[in-house]
């Protein structure tokens, strides 16, 4: 039997690039100053400081308030560091975790953190955590605790690789606090917890102010210095993204990240950009992005005929779409693991440049359409054996998607295809999905630097079937079966780029999807104040490593 393996970080696949001895981070500024304050905005409202239950709506920023057993680092795929937890020990087989606590690690009150903590933590979020948590947490089949800074957690049947990396990256609450007191709840008290930040003031629905905890206990680890800079940092809630916007360009936010690329490209004219007081740029990163595009539901006919969807993916004119919708700054998604090493690069788009080409799109998807049994007649797509017409409905979530899909709709009508779109409030959009009721719709799947169980529940045969889950296609393919349940029991990177491959290749060309866009860069707009270090990390730039820097002036002669 292979001995267990003690080590300091916790990798997914390789080894750590860092070793048992390092200073920080590569992403950070070492010698960043601490002050200022750091002023954003949220969208919509809150009801709650307790962000782990289901009961309310919690409110942001309050990952800087609770540390976990070790630190994810950002500049590796899955990799995570010490922080409550000092060292691990587990089997080759990962049927097990051992944590190692610091003696030295505090909650905010002095407190010292022990595996009790750990332990209540584990049991309370297996029970009332969000369901994330409950799923994973109740793979445990026994819990140990042989001294106060020693836990083990001992896995039962369903656990895979990732599951002992995802129990590392659990919240430590302190007992001596929510032990007297209803966990399960939404709530304003402050309380107490683990993390750089503790909450300072709480306007219910408005505002929410954390201040840095000058006596951190971790402030000087690896994984912790040179971050959490600012004294404090504040979000501010606005109804919509337009007046959060409105509020940054007259000074009231002092950083803002820009999810809206036309807005970027249109919108940032205003008097601070043109003088210097504020800066902006488009950061590039190398981080998955979402797999977005029109979703057909292959549980519906014609969707179930693969000749059919590939030839609605010919009709897709993503060129004419990026360059009058969204300013030309689009790249076109041509995989399920988009800007990643996991990506097959082997389905390429068919070119929108120019008429010809398009017009050899349609030719080709006409061809389709009609050895599928679909032929034209009397101007109008028909089944040739029974007459219906090809007409279906596009599902949207929300107005700003409605340009794109009017496109797609004007392309399809083209090949004698009636398309109309629906745009559903954001709990009926919910409940569509979630019972998989609807033609096509404009949506997006999740992608990862390094995927794992959550491939069955995008892609299995199983999922297809369970109400709620993620498999919004309907796919159902014993060769996707196998390759998502490889995808979480690979032992190397190599070997999960040759699983992640092989997968992306059956999806690309199974056609579920008419692959939309996406932008390879985070767009970010800072006070001139606010500074970053100059390395940016695997997954973009990280606030966390932001500083505030004072402009000195020069005087006046």
């Amino acid at each position: 039997m292979a001995a267990d393996i003690t080590t300091h970080a916790l990798t997914m696949h390789g080894a750590p690039k860092h070793g048992a001895v390092f200073t920080h981070y590569d992403f950070v500024n070492p010698d960043a100053p601490t002050g200022g304050v750091l002023k954003q905005a949220a969208i919509g409202t809150f009801d709650t400081v307790n962000p782990f239950t289901l009961k309310g709506k919690a409110a942001q920023g309050l990952s800087y308030v609770h540390d976990r057993l070790m630190d994810r680092s950002w500049d590796e795929p899955f990799t995570m560091y010490p922080l409550i937890a000092r060292s691990v020990t587990y089997p080759a087989d990962r049927s097990a975790i051992t944590f190692h606590l610091d003696p030295r690690a505090r909650f905010q009150d002095g407190v010292a953190i022990t595996a009790d903590d750990v332990r209540y933590t584990f049991d309370v979020l297996k029970d009332h955590g969000r369901a994330n948590m409950r799923r994973v947490y109740k793979l445990v089949a026994r819990v140990d605790t042989p001294d106060a800074h020693t836990i083990k957690f001992t896995l039962g049947p369903g656990h895979d690789r990732e599951t002992i990396m995802i129990l590392a990256l659990m919240p430590v609450l302190p007992k001596h606090y929510w032990g007297v007191r209803d966990f399960d709840a939404a709530t304003l008290d402050t309380g107490v917890a683990s993390g750089p930040y503790k909450i300072k003031t709480v306007e219910p629905g408005r505002r929410i102010v954390y201040e840095r905890v000058k006596n951190y206990w971790a402030k000087n680890l690896p994984a912790r210095k040179g971050q959490y800079n600012f004294d404090e940092i504040i979000y501010d809630y606005f109804r919509d993204e337009a007046v959060a916007f409105e509020a940054f360009k007259t000074g009231d936010l002092n950083i803002r990240r820009e999810t809206d690329i036309t807005q970027w490209a249109k919108a940032y004219d205003f008097p601070a950009l043109k003088d210097g007081t504020i800066n902006r740029e488009a950061i590039p990163h190398g981080r998955a992005e979402a797999v977005r595009g029109f979703i057909m539901n292959t549980r519906r006919a014609p969707f179930d005929d693969v000749r059919v969807r590939e030839a609605l993916s010919l009709a897709f004119d993503f060129n004419w779409i990026n360059r009058n919708l969204y300013s030309g700054q689009l790249k076109r998604t041509t995989s399920y693991f988009p800007n990643t090493d996991l990506a097959a690069n082997e389905w390429l788009p068919p070119p929108t440049d120019t008429p010809a080409q398009i017009r050899i799109n349609l030719q080709k998807a006409d061809a389709l359409l009609k050895s599928a049994g679909w032929v034209i007649k009397n101007g109008a797509r028909v089944n040739a054996k029974t007459g219906a017409p090809f007409r279906f409905e596009i599902l949207l979530g929300a107005p700003e998607d409605e340009k794109v899909a009017l496109s797609f709709v004007r392309s399809l009508k083209r090949l004698g295809i009636t398309a109309r779109t629906r745009t559903l409030d954001v709990a009926a959009f919910r409940d569509r999905t979630n019972r998989y009721d609807f033609d096509v719709m404009y949506y997006f799947w999740l992608s990862s630097l390094s995927p794992g169980g959550e491939q069955l529940l995008y892609w299995g045969c199983q999922a297809a079937k369970e109400e709620g889950r993620f498999n919004y296609a309907g796919i159902c393919d014993p060769r996707i079966d196998k390759l998502a349940t490889d995808i979480a029991q690979t032992m190397d990177r190599a070997s999960l780029q040759t699983a992640a491959r092989s997968l992306d290749r059956l999806l690309t060309f199974g056609f579920y999807t008419v692959l939309a866009g996406h932008n390879p860069a985070d767009l970010w707009a800072c006070d001139a104040h606010i500074r970053r270090p100059a390395t940016i990390p695997l997954y973009g730039a990280v606030p966390e490593s932001f500083w505030f820097q004072p402009i000195v002036k020069p005087p006046l002669n």
